[in-house]
């Protein structure tokens, strides 16, 4: 059996020793199947919760996770059909089961009963990836141009995320915005928010670098909470009216109540960072209530979010090169990861 490098998570337990680097056998692609070279996969909040056991739905011991993945077509099954080798594509990782009551009623982001690359099946921290049948006849394998580079090819998946949050939040022509967090998946929202026509986004963030990206990528104000009272300057910029709508892109419990005081009325606040679950957050409902706001949450995406993520980066609306800080190969995972763990780099890519 041929063999390939690849990062094997053994187990949620004993962080960071649950995982390394080895070889595994190479997959055999089937006559319904993708084998997939991988070219580029980000690491990803989440990875930081699955690698530290805080998630564990749908991850396998001794599995390859990562889930925003792009690469080229290694080989096709004789029964696929509209696919070839040497083709350069991105994965929608999140299958959805179509049938349950959440598919049914047009939310298929929160199948009830969803499959996923990196998490039921191996993700894109190896050098070959499986892409099994479901994913393909679900159409979850999206072709790129060839001046879309594996990076961005691999984060259309976050941003297809981030498309699902605007829609949640209800972004549009003429709002004032608050992102809380400048990370990629705040940037995202910035850019996002400034594409649906937000008049003005503020950004807040504690890292000096990400505030300048933000700046670049156009915050008409970015503030340091560290230095800066938060509530003092949202009211500043908005005559005194609070923001239209909030994107909370770092999911801190304790910030919740305190972000939910600088929409304005009739404004919406959207908990889009993954939360810890069961930590509790303590909130003053008389703001909901008293100023009729909106408060909603956002999880994973709609396959139509994804298509129209990777039609936005097929024709350069969106810069998602300028959010990639560091490359690493899977032989330094373990070098990359500990910067993400850090939070001093900003998006990283495995590259193999």
């Amino acid at each position: 059996m041929e063999k390939m490098k690849a990062v094997v998570l053994h187990g949620p337990n004993n962080y960071p020793d649950n995982f390394e680097v080895m070889q595994i056998d190479k997959p055999v692609c089937g006559d319904n199947e993708i084998l997939l070279k991988m070219e580029a996969a980000a690491l990803c909040g989440t990875d930081k919760r699955i690698f530290t056991g805080a998630k564990t739905k749908g991850v396998r011991p001794d599995s390859v996770v990562g889930h925003e993945i792009c690469g080229v077509i290694e080989q096709v099954g004789k029964n696929v059909s509209g696919y070839a080798a040497g083709e350069r594509v991105a994965i929608a990782n999140v299958i959805p089961c179509g049938h349950c009551p959440a598919c049914l009623s047009g939310r298929e982001n929160a199948c009830m009963d969803r499959k996923a690359i990196g998490y039921e099946f191996n993700g894109g921290f190896e050098e070959y990836v499986l892409v099994p049948e479901i994913c393909i006849t679900s159409g979850n394998v999206v072709k790129l141009p060839d001046d879309v580079s594996f990076e961005a090819g691999a984060l259309i998946e976050p941003l297809a995320c981030c498309i699902r949050g605007l829609k949640n939040t209800g972004t549009g022509f003429n709002d004032t915005v608050l992102i809380i967090g400048a990370g990629p998946i705040g940037l995202m929202h910035l850019e996002l928010s400034l594409i649906a026509g937000a008049k003005k986004v503020i950004v807040s963030e504690l890292d000096a670098g990400k505030r300048e990206l933000a700046k670049k990528l156009g915050a008409a104000r970015v503030i340091d909470s560290a230095n800066e009272d938060l509530a003092k300057v949202v009211m500043e910029e908005t005559n005194g009216e609070g923001v239209d709508r909030i994107v909370m892109a770092i999911g801190v419990n304790a910030l919740v109540n305190q972000i939910l005081g600088l929409a304005k009325k009739g404004g919406t606040v959207c908990l889009f960072a993954g939360f810890p679950k069961g930590r509790i957050s303590e909130i003053d409902p008389s703001i909901i209530h008293y100023n009729e706001l909106n408060v909603t949450g956002s999880t994973a995406y709609k396959r139509s979010d994804y298509l129209q993520a990777a039609d936005m980066v097929r024709t350069k609306k969106i810069d998602l090169d300028a959010i990639v800080s560091d490359t690493f190969t899977l032989d330094e995972f373990k070098e990359a990861f500990a910067l993400h763990m850090a939070g001093t780099g900003l998006k990283i890519v495995i590259k193999p």
